[in-house]
């Protein structure tokens, strides 16, 4: 019996609590960043992440939730050696496809620099950058294992470490960098980003030591059963893996064609490369943050949703399975509302007293609208993933993102459009790739919510939209930003009292959540 193992809900709490923590952390660099290196040093930081992200997806891709789905069912069917070898595996096979992929990059940094990036000023960040994929790969494992055992806990804690240590030193590397040029300013925050992975990770290792009686991995088994018991383990996980590594794989190197294609496209528009730089810098590092903020219950969910479904699937019990899913859409859906309602109507005063940039405020707009589709996209996935489907994913993510890359090319490239027809196709991608994952997992478990959720949200939110316009719209409350700082309080308040009123979430839902339970 796991002693440290959590509820679904009490697992999603601790998750969204080290998120909403992390991301409220992570804005203080965003915020200070643009003022320090402005938008171009911004740009030049955020031009080297898709390709990270293409490289760190080969590293680990789908092993991590193919841990945490054999790891849970490991644990349901009592089988502690199983996973445990699952855990020693992974790390094998993980710290070996990474230190490989660091050294390609490595030798490969002028060539990729050079020819890759519409940039060639992103050498040196690209190179303090590619030591982060071999500490990505084994945090990643035992996230993965953690999550697995459906103990939350050192997941959040080495979360909320490696983000305030990141948040440190990447601003103090950028400071002293900065009288040497953009490029080696832009290169000491990703000195930050590296040293924060290696605070996570520390904090993972400390916690897995402090746990080693629970979890053991060098607990020693017969020789003969151990060798085929490996064999069976990596099989199991590459079955798992591939296809999730497929479907991660296919985002995030549209990702990163996305950063190439939405520079080029500037360029053939007319935009000079500074300022198309600076525009990418814009979306990637200021606008698109505040967009994925709500994400991060999202993102609590997935993770607690993967081995909870996988448990249940195990058991072949479709009740806990609709139940888990309809309480994760409805989550997403209620708590994404006002934000996606707050950052269009008040998309003005966020960009100028976030990033002093106000002129930026029409890339949100754009993207507000949108929102509630990426809040719901990410359970859909997770449920797809747990439930054996990762190839589904995969389809429907390059169903989207081809679509999304022939857009860009066609709208960015013309001047009339420019950047915001690069927003656009990101839109177009959001909606498609969301409504083919609803559309799957409902034929795959004959899943549906009712309309009457829809409807209350929607009603909700046009209620909050005209209360917070009526108030940053009224000029005899000054200053300005006392009028911005009411405008969002009211907002919020409207729409808890729509949650209540139209009982959106009810006295039920609340006694779910374990700091409640006591209360209701």
């Amino acid at each position: 019996m796991n002693k440290h193992k959590q509820t679904f809900i009490q697992g999603t709490m601790i998750l969204l609590a080290a998120g909403i923590i992390n991301r409220l952390l992570g804005f203080l660099p965003r915020i200070t960043l643009p003022r320090a290196i402005g938008a171009e040093g911004v740009g030049l930081y955020q031009m080297g992440w898709p390709f990270l992200g293409v490289i760190l997806t080969i590293s680990t891709g789908g092993i991590p939730l193919a841990i945490a789905k054999l790891v849970a069912e490991s644990e349901s069917q009592g089988n502690e050696k199983k996973a445990r070898r699952i855990l020693r595996v992974s790390l094998a096979l993980t710290t070996c496809i990474s230190l490989l992929l660091m050294a390609l990059c490595i030798v490969g940094a002028p060539w990729i620099t050079s020819y890759l990036f519409t940039d060639s000023r992103v050498y040196y960040t690209f190179l303090c950058m590619s030591p982060i994929i071999p500490i990505v790969g084994i945090s990643s494992v035992f996230r993965g294992y953690f999550q697995g055992r459906q103990n939350m806990i050192p997941t959040a804690v080495s979360q909320i470490a490696e983000t305030v240590v990141r948040i440190i030193t990447m601003l103090i590397f950028a400071y002293l960098l900065l009288p040497y040029g953009l490029e080696y300013a832009a290169a000491g925050v990703m000195v930050g980003v590296l040293i924060g992975e290696l605070a996570g990770l520390a904090i993972l290792l400390l916690q897995y030591v402090r746990n080693r009686k629970t979890y053991n991995i060098y607990q020693k088994a017969k020789i003969g059963s151990e060798s085929e018991g490996r064999k069976s383990a990596l099989k199991s996980l590459l079955t798992i893996s591939i296809p999730v590594t497929g479907s991660r794989l296919v985002g995030s190197s549209s990702s990163f064609l996305e950063s190439i294609l939405i520079v080029q496209s500037l360029a053939a528009a007319g935009v000079a490369t500074a300022v198309a730089t600076s525009q990418f810098g814009a979306l990637q590092g200021m606008i698109l943050p505040i967009i994925f903020l709500p994400s991060v219950l999202t993102s609590s969910l997935s993770a607690s949703l993967i081995p909870s479904l996988s448990e249940a699937a195990a058991r072949n019990d479709m009740r806990t399975i609709h139940m888990r899913l309809h309480q994760s859409l409805r989550l997403a859906l209620v708590s994404g509302a006002p934000f996606a309602v707050l950052m269009y109507v008040l998309a003005d005063p966020i960009c100028l007293y976030l990033y002093n940039q106000p002129e930026i405020s029409s890339m949100l707009k754009m993207l507000a609208p949108i929102a509630l589709f990426i809040y719901m996209k990410a359970p859909l996935e997770a449920a797809l993933q747990a439930l054996n489907r990762p190839g589904i994913a995969l389809r429907n993510t390059l169903i989207g993102s081809v679509i999304k890359l022939a857009l860009i090319y066609v709208l960015a490239s013309n001047p009339e459009f420019g950047i915001l027809g690069a927003i656009m196709a990101i839109n177009v991608h959001i909606i498609l790739v969301a409504f083919l994952n609803w559309t799957s997992v409902s034929r795959l478990i004959k899943f549906s919510m009712n309309s009457a959720d829809f409807f209350k949200v929607i009603v909700a939110m046009i209620i909050t939209g005209f209360g917070t316009y009526a108030v940053i719209q009224a000029d005899w409350i000054t200053p300005s930003f006392a009028r911005f700082a009411y405008s969002l309080i009211l907002g919020m308040a409207i729409y808890i009292v729509c949650i209540f009123m139209f009982r959106m979430v009810d006295r039920d839902d609340l006694r779910r959540i374990p700091w409640f339970r006591k209360k209701t």
